[in-house]
């Protein structure tokens, strides 16, 4: 009987309209699928409105797939386009953004799914925005404000951190209790400022310049939690950016979560990925540098003990020498030799003053038997005129002459009362 029946429904004609169809005339599925894509084929292209939700570029794919969803609700649809529409767009299109599209829809009958094709995708709303800040990321780093060399250090032990948050908001507490944690000291000015809205650039900005200004701020931190590309945006402003590119403070930028870059993390001179790791990297960790100091001090306890050791060490390698264990051998030795020098020195002294005196002598014997002295104590006398002249001749003083006699001892007037003249003989010898 079933067989009959079946028999009876292939015999039939195909129903005209789906509205004709019955359980008795149904279409086949393949029926159905194909009269979809002749309906699909017929619509227009058209523009649609959505947010990207799925995306995975492929460099080697030939077509672009994404899932663009409803940005009130949760209707989703494939969208495949050329890769040179999506590459146009540069980094605006990713995960996220929102999108106005000119597509044409396409069924494929053998999956009987629906899926769009695009011709043409323009960026909007946060897409539009997130266009902009690639544009103004571009123009920034260009100018050398990402450059690593302007980034100024941060130091490792702030005395006073300041720390610019929104009013009770967590970004605060995140920052403030892991601090003190890890540096139960770490002290802080805080300026809490309005950090979305129209008010946060010139209240961020007005915090800034405040804390820039005083000395005894080391190191400034922005911090706030994560939100949406229209939440963040104030913190990709170019005024703010070039604010804190202009500081002479350390800034740390502390936005959002890690999936978050707002160009702020480019300009700062640190990047924190959340506001709990700028706490970390602002501050030390109190137990883990006492640990460090306590590892570097016993280091050194070692290293002078291993030092002494080995000086100790030489120091009994020379004491056990024989000239340290008995000195005064050395001594002896020097001593005789001095003891030996000074004896030769006293002969050569003593044998010098004997030559000496003995020639001494002798000199004094010969000036003595040549002086006038000696030759009158042998009992000769010396003749003098009145005028002083020595009588060597009787010429020298006729008869009637006075002389002065010149003796041992003594002299004496006398007057010439005669002459004899020498023999010729001896005046030939004189």
């Amino acid at each position: 009987m079933v067989c009959g029946i079946l028999e009876c429904v292939t015999n039939q004609p195909l129903a005209l309209r789906a509205a004709d169809t019955t359980a008795d005339n149904p279409w086949p599925l393949r029926k159905l699928t194909e009269n979809i894509k002749i309906y699909v084929e017929r619509m227009s292209t058209l523009w649609v409105e959505g947010q990207i939700v799925e995306y995975k570029p492929r460099a080697t794919s030939k077509i672009a797939f994404f899932v663009l969803r409803d940005v009130e609700t949760d209707t989703s649809m494939t969208v495949t386009a050329w890769p040179g529409i999506v590459k146009e767009l540069g980094g605006a299109f990713t995960e996220g953004a929102r999108i106005v599209t000119r597509v044409t829809p396409q069924f494929w009958t053998s999956k009987g799914s629906l899926n769009l094709r695009a011709q043409e995708i323009r960026i909007a709303g946060s897409g539009n925005l997130l266009l902009q800040i690639e544009q103004l990321r571009a123009q920034l780093q260009k100018e050398g404000l990402f450059a690593l060399e302007r980034k100024k250090p941060i130091p490792f032990l702030p005395g006073r951190i300041g720390l610019i948050c929104g009013s009770n908001a967590k970004a605060k507490d995140d920052v403030l209790v892991n601090a003190t944690d890890r540096w139960p000291v770490a002290d802080f000015e805080i300026r809490e400022v309005a950090v979305q809205g129209e008010r946060c650039v010139p209240e961020v900005m007005s915090a800034l310049s405040e804390l820039d200004a005083r000395s005894d701020i080391d190191v400034i931190v922005i911090a706030r939690g994560g939100g949406s590309v229209e939440d963040l945006l104030p913190f990709s402003n170019e005024r703010l950016l070039r604010a804190v590119a202009a500081t002479s403070t350390p800034v740390v930028s502390a936005i959002g979560h890690e999936a978050d870059a707002p160009l702020l993390d480019f300009v700062a001179d640190f990047r924190a990925s959340t506001p709990t790791d700028a706490a970390k990297r602002i501050v030390p960790d109190y137990a883990t540098e006492q640990a460090h100091i306590q590892t570097a001090i016993d280091t050194m306890r070692g290293a002078i003990m291993l030092r002494l050791g080995r000086e100790r060490q030489f120091i009994d390698s020379y004491a056990s020498r024989p000239v340290l264990l008995s000195p005064g051998a050395v001594v002896d030795t020097h001593r005789a030799g001095l003891t030996q020098v000074l004896t030769g020195l006293r002969h050569a002294v003593e044998r010098r003053l004997s030559a000496e005196t003995t020639a001494l002598g002798r000199m004094q014997a010969t000036l003595t038997a040549l002086s006038p002295q000696g030759t009158l104590d042998r009992g000769y006398s010396i003749l003098k005129l009145p005028s002083g002249a020595i009588i060597k001749n009787v010429a020298d003083a006729p008869k009637g002459s006075l002389i002065e006699g010149i003796l041992a001892s003594g002299r004496m007037v006398a007057q010439v009362v005669g002459t004899t003249p020498a023999p010729p003989a001896e005046q030939a010898n004189g």
